[in-house]
This record gives C-alpha cells, structure tokens and sequence, in this order.
C-alpha cells in the first residue's frame, strides 16, 4: 500500500506486481470467466449519458459492473483491500474520495481500446483510476498490454508498456495520463475501477 502512494506522490501513476496473491486473483479470475460465459456482460460503449454508444472501432470490452451490495465473497475481499487504500489516499493527499465503482472487464482476442482518459468531458468524479489484471500465465505476445504515457506532454510525451499480468495493479491520475489497451490476441481479462469524489 506505502509503495502506491510514494508512487502516485512522485509520479501520478503506479504499477504494482502481485497486488492481489494469485489464490485470490484466480478466484476473481474463475468468477469473471464463469459470469461472461452465463451472458451476463454488455458491449462496453464510449461516451456518457444520452450520448453513450458501442464503438467497436474505439473499444470493444465486455463488461460486467459490479454491486458492493450484492458482491460475492471473493469480491468483496477485494474490495476491502479497496476501501483501505481509498482511506489512505484520503489521508495522504486530501482527495475526498467517497466511493469506489467498478467492473469485470473481458476483452476478446483482438479487441483493443484506443487511447483515452479516464474522466469523461465536463466531469470531475473520477479521481483514481485502479486496474487489476486477471491473465494467468500471460505470456509476451498475448497482447492486451497498457500503453500509458507518463509525461504532462500526454501523447507526445514518453510512455511505458504494462504487461497484464495476474495479480498485478495499476494506478494513476484519472484526468491526467492518457492511456490505451493493445490488441488482444488471447481473451484479457481485468477488474477496472474509479475511486470517485462527489458530484457538485
């Protein structure tokens, strides 16, 4: 947890190897499989609102949104895991942060998600961006790797590479670092949250 934050204090974004232990991470794993496989994931879509539509050009995700209210045991254990990183951001950086949302996400082979922002055009709720990979036994070429650029030059700036690992975390600045996922060429799987301030 200490590294998170010396990280995003330096930085503005972190990457975190075996975040989660691999017993937990699989259990996520087999839940996010066995749920994709019961239908209950949507075509993820770009944009908000009224204005919300599936781009399989732009991104072409599966996701599930996930309840805290209604989580499974396995899930909540992350989220706890949660909950206690958000109160020491709060703590260390003032942040106001009240909630966390999130969803399985699966991405088909060759399915890929261009470079973006995490916070939506005119909004300001999303604070912290938090990505836990599921890919057990990923190996180079698998795809779906993260390209985030790491410089206030965003997309004419440097970036680094982040192998989707199992068990590994990724955090950063969700209005700050441009980002995007790599073409799959196996089915990637992750949880993707938000941890949120409130609406004003």
């Amino acid at each position: 947890m200490d590294e998170v934050l010396t990280d995003l204090e330096r930085y503005g974004w972190s990457v975190q190897p075996m975040f989660l232990d691999a017993a937990a991470s699989r259990n996520l794993k087999v839940e996010c499989a066995d749920r994709y496989n019961d239908g209950s994931f949507r075509h993820a879509g770009v944009g908000r609102g009224e204005a919300l539509q599936v781009r399989k050009e732009i991104r072409g995700d599966e996701v599930m949104w996930l309840d805290p209210a209604d989580a499974s045991p396995h899930q909540a254990a992350y989220l706890s895991k949660l909950e206690e990183l958000r109160l020491a951001l709060n703590q260390r950086f003032f942040l106001g942060l009240f909630d966390f949302e999130s969803h399985f996400a699966i991405y088909p082979e060759g399915a890929f998600y261009k470079a973006h922002l995490d916070r939506h055009a005119g909004t300001r709720e999303r604070v912290v961006t938090v990505i836990l990979y599921l890919n057990e036994d990923w190996q180079p070429g698998d795809g779906g790797e993260l390209k985030i650029w790491t410089t206030p030059e965003g997309r004419d700036g440097s970036f680094e590479i982040i192998e989707p690992r199992m068990g590994t975390v990724v955090c950063f600045m969700a209005e700050d670092f441009w980002h995007e996922v790599l073409p799959a060429t196996r089915q990637r799987m992750s949880i993707t949250g938000w941890f949120r301030v409130r609406a004003e």
